[in-house]
């Protein structure tokens, strides 16, 4: 019987049944519950487990990591090395430029990098 998702109880009961059901054939009813049920939980993880977009330029650092890169390896994304410090110490915003260079060159998603983000000092 399928059932709202209200507590963690509830969750972890639809999580199990979920796994039961992988296997399930589709255009049968064990199938039309697994859609339902992963709806559900889909649903319960948005509003209890979500997790929130980093900043623009910890986007920034993370694809770095990725990469391999180091701050030189960001000039021709930001003009010059003194930029490059600026905005990864979040002394000085990105510019409209940088952002378009940074999704082009580096593959970074233009929603990651048009966040808000508090410079300090």
């Amino acid at each position: 019987m399928i059932r709202p998702i209200r507590n963690e109880q509830d969750y972890e009961l639809a999580l199990s049944r979920v796994e039961s059901l992988m296997d399930a054939k589709p255009n049968s009813d064990e199938f039309d519950e697994l859609e339902v049920l992963a709806t559900l939980v889909d649903s319960y993880e948005a509003k209890h487990y979500a997790i929130e977009a980093p900043d623009p330029i910890e986007a920034i650092k993370f694809r770095m990591e990725q990469e391999g890169l180091i701050q030189n390896d960001l000039v021709a994304c930001f003009g010059n090395k003194s930029r490059v410090s600026e905005v990864l110490n979040k002394k000085r915003k990105l510019t409209l430029d940088m952002i378009r260079n940074l999704h082009h060159q580096l593959n970074i998603p233009f929603e990651n990098l048009l966040g808000e983000y508090r410079l300090c000092c």
